[in-house]
């Protein structure tokens, strides 16, 4: 890994869930330098159970252990919205080597049920093998999406902004936040060298929230010295970093990381799952004021974020040879 050492920081936000004005403002500072540094964390303290977290794993591996068959009949390439299972190879993320293989994992792909209408809205996709799966999902999907809403108020501290800042577009009003659910297959013994779970790249909504398994294998690049570090699994944490959207919105104060998965060089699986927040499809993502400073310009052009995950999701899809739709007639 290099011989510099890169350390995620673990920060425990029961401070600020208590209401405490001092441990509120303890907290967001220690927010305020992770995202300022590395622009990943862990946090711990939170609302979301290590009961739900377990059941919710459990579940996700029930359905990853299904027959191809039966997860195919729920796949996202069958969806106009897309939500569903995604198969291994379906996409690739890696913006480092354009000749990286497509992504060694497979997927599954929960939003809030809408009626079909802009990009990304619509209903789920659920296997009817697994009639609990729906029940299970969207428990675990309501609080991780709280403690989602919970972080963007905590980034609003750290930023010097009304803590409500952040709530319309946190509160997921086109139903777009998407809850991810990842399977990694182990790497054989006897493979010439680990494989790539999901290549090199930034998260491209604003704030990213991964319950992780303890097999491991998320690293995170170190920019100054091109060196890549674990990020170590912590029983009940979430790891939290920042996105494209982010950054764009502090001027790169905050940073959106490079991080990849390298598939599990064991007999384990791996399993994760993903919340990204990627808010409001009319939402216009420009420079906070704060993030300013006097005499300077904003770096980016205000964005709108509708445009943005349309780019986005055509590029990491296609790049694989998956098809999505972009546009559906209301």
């Amino acid at each position: 890994m290099g011989s510099v050492e890169v350390t995620i920081p673990v920060i425990d936000i029961s401070g600020y869930l208590s209401g405490d004005e001092e441990s509120k403002k303890k907290v967001a500072d220690e927010i305020r330098e992770a995202c300022e540094t590395q622009g990943f964390l862990q946090v711990v303290g939170h609302s979301v159970s290590i009961d739900l977290q377990e059941r919710y794993l459990a579940a996700v591996a029930e359905f990853f252990n299904l027959p191809l068959e039966e997860k195919e009949k729920v796949a996202l390439t069958k969806s106009q919205c897309h939500r569903g299972y995604e198969r291994i190879g379906g996409q690739k993320l890696d913006e480092l080597d354009d000749q990286a293989t497509p992504d060694q994992k497979e997927g599954f792909s929960i939003r809030r049920d809408r009626p079909l209408g802009r990009f990304l809205e619509g209903p789920n996709q659920w296997p009817e093998a697994l009639p609990h799966f729906k029940t299970i999902s969207m428990e675990y999907y309501e609080a991780v999406h709280q403690l989602s809403k919970t972080m963007f108020r905590l980034v609003a501290l750290s930023l010097g902004l009304p803590e409500d800042h952040f709530d319309y577009f946190a509160s997921d009003p086109n139903g777009i936040c998407l809850c991810r659910a990842h399977h990694y297959p182990p790497t054989p013994k006897d493979a010439a060298g680990r494989t790539r779970g999901v290549g090199s790249h930034t998260d491209f909504g604003a704030l990213t929230l991964l319950l992780q398994d303890s097999v491991g294998g998320l690293e995170v690049l170190h920019k100054p010295t091109g060196t890549w570090h674990p990020v170590i699994p912590i029983k009940g944490a979430y790891v939290v970093n920042i996105g494209d959207l982010m950054q764009i919105w502090t001027n790169n104060r905050y940073k959106s990381t490079m991080h990849r998965v390298i598939s599990p060089y064991s007999e384990k699986d791996r399993y994760s799952c993903a919340f990204f927040n990627d808010g409001a499809l009319d939402a216009v993502v420009e420079c906070i004021p704060t993030c300013l400073k006097p005499g300077e310009q904003p770096l980016y052009a205000p964005l709108k974020v509708e445009d943005h995950c349309i780019k986005r999701y055509k590029q990491s899809y296609g790049a694989a040879g998956t098809e999505l739709a972009t546009a559906i007639a209301v």
